[in-house]
């Protein structure tokens, strides 16, 4: 009888068999995948484009047709939008706008970090029925609040400045940030905090030594959508700001809508275009970093 015998090394473990029929199917499931995130891309990036091709057509050919192209190109309507009528430009509301967002993102970051690091951490007397409190706020529209607040802010003299706009963010109101900063800190092992202790810190110098810098990605996320959230607020500033040389963006663009159907178009697709500016440039800026964000953020605990 004769024996076989094989070399050492090599595996006598069946060959896996891939069926033939699975690599098609897996190519087929792909493809389709494709194509529905190409059709997704296209939805979302198809307002984008007809804005901008809009804001370089003639006023008779921006609902006259349906072409993306323009058939006449007119760089005017930048020039007559950035230029109004009582010689000022479309700047100042664009400054406005993003020195009001940037006072709101410093007041979120420094109130709302405070205030989740006091629940996260401290303890006190009624603290779980206080985050209880704060979150329920979570639900009310701000509809509810405007009034009682327009009342205080009259009252104080606040109204036509943008101390409504900005101070309240020092105050920790946004409790959706709140509860964001709260499940991160939870997630940071508590070892470090008892290790800084042993250091000699104080808990003012566990959150600024420990918390805030692991705090990053909570931080970034919370700058990022306060600004994006400041920068689009319509409802607000139209109420507590009725002059002219403090309009922001959103209300700057509504003074090219005429109620009588006289309505500048043109113009006013070109500042929408423009004003699009500061949220893509931060995006391009911080575009790692808002995915980080938005992706640890709020997922420990």
């Amino acid at each position: 009888m004769t024996t076989t015998t094989q070399p050492a090394g090599t595996s006598t473990r069946p060959s896996a068999t891939v069926p033939r029929a699975a690599a098609p199917g897996r190519r087929a499931a792909r493809a389709l995948l494709y194509i529905v995130l190409v059709i997704g891309v296209v939805a979302m990036l198809y307002p984008l484009v007809w804005l901008l091709s809009a804001s370089l057509k003639p006023a008779d050919e921006i609902f006259g047709s349906a072409g993306l192209l323009p058939d006449t190109w007119n760089v005017a309507n930048y020039e007559n939008g950035w230029i109004s009528a009582d010689g000022s430009t479309f700047g100042r509301p664009l400054l406005n706008s993003i020195l009001v967002s940037l006072g709101a993102v410093t007041g979120n970051i420094l109130a709302c970090s405070l205030a989740a690091f006091a629940f996260a951490r401290l303890e006190f007397p009624f603290k779980r029925t206080a985050f209880a409190l704060m979150m329920v706020t979570v639900m009310l529209p701000a509809q509810v609040t405007i009034i009682p607040q327009y009342i205080l802010f009259n009252n104080l003299g606040w109204v036509d400045t943008y101390l409504p706009l900005v101070l309240p963010k020092f105050f920790a109101v946004d409790a959706f940030f709140i509860f964001l900063m709260v499940q991160f800190i939870r997630g940071i092992p508590r070892d470090l905090d008892d290790a800084a202790a042993l250091d000699g810190c104080s808990p003012g110098g566990i959150y600024l030594k420990v918390i805030l810098p692991l705090l990053r990605p909570a931080l970034v996320t919370t700058a990022i959508f306060t600004f994006l959230w400041t920068y689009n607020d319509f409802f607000s500033q139209l109420i507590y700001i009725s002059k002219a040389q403090l309009y922001t963006v959103p209300l700057a663009l509504r003074q090219f809508i005429d109620g009588t159907g006289q309505s500048d178009y043109g113009p006013m697709f070109a500042m929408s275009v423009l004003s699009l500016l500061p949220t893509l440039v931060l995006f391009l800026i911080f575009q790692r970093l808002i995915v980080d964000g938005i992706s640890t953020s709020g997922m420990k605990g």
